[in-house]
């Protein structure tokens, strides 16, 4: 059996064990590179991988993930929460508690995944525990790179996998007006790995990256799209702020704590604008997105089948 000759700085990777995560190690390890990850319940050994037990609010874990690494990945974070404190506390503490371990180990660099939702921190307490991340990591003194995905789709993922269910029942809601842009998983693991060895084209700089549909996607076409994913043409509901705001209880009545449709979340959605800037778009050069989306979506939906998701 051939194995993989081990080369590259070590990466230190927060969030390891999720959506984004899971291919980042996937792609990083397929290239040889040598990652130790932290994970509250870390997964199944593999060559090149390190598990570190812990979590972000774990400093004797957060020590000995750096030690002897080169760069940190920081992927960790909340997304949906019940109580929109847990924002603060993961997005916000956790970051600086990451970056105080960094400092501490000398790891000089710092590639942190923020979110396209923190250039409006005013909408919702996640865009605004990001923002504030982002500052941390901006006075930090290391040696960072900021990207703010937009919506991330593919494989595992259990947030856009909503619509592709609401697809197959032939009825995809969306939130009224607005255009949003879309990148596959893998695409953004790779400029994550691509964005590793720093340098001045990258340095003290945040990027937006996307698939590459100028001016992104209206949000009918991008419910249609996952509808022709799954087989289907669905009937698109565009619905209103307020309707929103009421599914959004709805929601948490129904499914407490585990609700997908939050207030905070109806805080963003409902922002008509949410395309990558052109001028925040990683350089060409290093990286240019190589999955198209009407593809990629029915590739993911082919996933889902196959693992009995759909």
């Amino acid at each position: 059996m051939s194995t993989i000759a081990r080369s590259g700085p070590l990466i230190a990777l927060t969030g390891g064990t999720g959506f984004v995560g899971q291919t980042l190690l996937d792609l990083a390890l397929g290239s040889g590179a040598q990652v130790r990850a932290l994970a509250r319940r870390p997964a199944e050994d593999r060559a090149g991988l390190d598990w570190v037990g812990g979590d972000l609010a774990d400093s004797a874990a957060l020590a000995d993930l750096m030690q002897g690494a080169e760069v940190v990945i920081h992927l960790a974070g909340v997304v949906n929460a019940a109580d929109p404190d847990d924002f603060d506390r993961a997005n916000v503490e956790g970051t600086l508690a990451v970056l105080d371990a960094a400092q501490a180990a000398g790891v000089p660099r710092f590639v942190f995944v923020s979110s396209l939702s923190a250039r409006e921190p005013d909408l919702s307490r996640y865009g605004a525990s990001k923002a504030r991340a982002e500052l941390m990591v901006k006075a930090s003194g290391l040696d960072w790179t900021i990207v703010r995905p937009p919506a991330i789709y593919g494989p595992r993922d259990r947030e856009m996998f909503e619509l592709f269910r609401a697809a197959r029942w032939g009825i995809v809601p969306v939130p009224a007006g607005g255009w949003a842009s879309m990148i596959h998983v893998e695409d953004l693991a790779r400029l994550l790995l691509a964005l590793i060895p720093g340098g001045g084209a990258v340095t003290a700089r945040t990027f937006e990256p996307d698939d590459g549909e100028p001016g992104g996607w209206a949000h009918p076409d991008m419910a249609r799209a996952i509808g022709a994913a799954v087989g289907k043409r669905p009937f698109v509901v565009e619905l209103s702020p307020r309707i929103l705001r009421w599914a959004a209880c709805v929601d948490g009545f129904v499914r407490s704590d585990k609700a997908k449709l939050t207030p905070d979340r109806v805080g963003y959605m409902t922002h008509p604008d949410w395309v990558v800037s052109a001028e925040a778009a990683p350089p060409a050069d290093l990286w240019q997105p190589q999955i198209e989306t009407r593809a990629g979506l029915a590739a993911t939906a082919e996933w889902y089948r196959r693992e009995g998701w759909l």
